[in-house]
């Protein structure tokens, strides 16, 4: 079966709106980013601090609009401040970091609800802001995603030594010398960053999934730290890029396009990963020569 002139026309037919294609270049940059910050919060243990300071920076949204800040100095500036506090809180008192986490960051997103409900208005659109509106992205806010996109790329690249040692080990990392606090504060700041210009194109709502999703399917499919950092950035940008296309066609947010695409590819990579180590203790059981298969939580080479 063949594809006719008229299908392809209208399979190329959102590429014709400047406005789709800058949804494109967004995506791609956001599905990236999102993807290479994951890996570090999914292997220091923090999935749920993408989740909370998705929501806090919401607060801090509304919060910049009502006192006329610029949004993404506002908004950034707001999530760098939770995320300091959340720290500092664990930090001085006997509380967990999943404990503290919840309480800032709910207590921010109920702030700005609390402010929208008074005032009524919300010149970022309320349901965009929740959910994503990739096609309403504009050119100021494309240079602000491109903007934080090289920061956060140049800062991993070079640093990568430093985040890798702090990542994995930081008590060791101290003990040589590596500023691990100095360490935390710059992803706290990147992290902010990254969520901030996130906001339009997944939505408050779906930002921890986009975070979080990439790297464990990477991780599910490689146990190379570098390898796992290029796939989740790759697999980000795809998926990112694959939802902002079908919900074009399909009418849906753009944000859950994006999501349940990745969650697809979740549960083909852990179907995969299934029967690659059903396979590799085959030869074992058999009685035959094979490696022994990797536990799910192995060492990175």
């Amino acid at each position: 079966m063949t594809v006719g002139k008229q299908d392809l026309k209208m399979l190329l037919e959102p590429f014709e709106f400047g406005f789709f294609v800058r949804a494109v270049i967004a995506a791609s940059l956001v599905g990236g980013l999102c993807g290479l910050m994951g890996v570090y919060i999914v292997l220091r243990g923090m999935s749920y601090i993408g989740h909370g300071l998705s929501h806090a920076i919401f607060g801090g949204a509304v919060v910049s609009w009502i006192m006329s800040i610029n949004f993404f100095v506002g908004a950034t500036a707001w999530g760098f401040l939770s995320a300091l506090l959340i720290a500092w809180t664990t930090r001085k008192n006997p509380i967990g970091s999943d404990a503290a986490i919840g309480i800032i960051t709910t207590a921010s997103f109920a702030l700005g609800i609390a402010i929208i409900s008074r005032y009524h208005s919300f010149t970022r659109d309320f349901e965009a802001s929740l959910w994503g509106s990739v096609l309403a992205v504009d050119r100021v806010d494309l240079i602000a995603i491109g903007v934080v996109t090289f920061i956060v790329a140049m800062v991993f690249f070079v640093a990568y030594k430093l985040f890798l040692f702090a990542t994995f080990d930081a008590d060791v990392a101290q003990f040589y010398g590596v500023p691990t606090a100095w360490i935390d504060t710059l992803f706290s700041l990147l992290l902010a960053g990254t969520i901030v210009v996130s906001m339009q194109v997944l939505g408050v709502t779906m930002i921890a999934a986009a975070v979080v999703i990439p790297p464990i399917v990477a991780r599910l499919l490689t146990n190379s730290f570098r390898k796992m950092t290029l796939l989740s950035t790759g697999i980000g940008i795809i998926c990112a890029v694959l939802g902002i296309y079908i919900s074009y066609f399909v009418d849906v947010s753009s944000g859950a396009s994006v999501v349940l695409l990745s969650a697809a590819l979740f549960v083909a990579a852990l179907a995969w990963s299934k029967i690659r180590s059903r396979w590799s203790r085959a030869p074992a059981a058999a009685g035959g020569r094979a490696r022994l298969p990797q536990s799910s939580g192995g060492t990175f080479d």
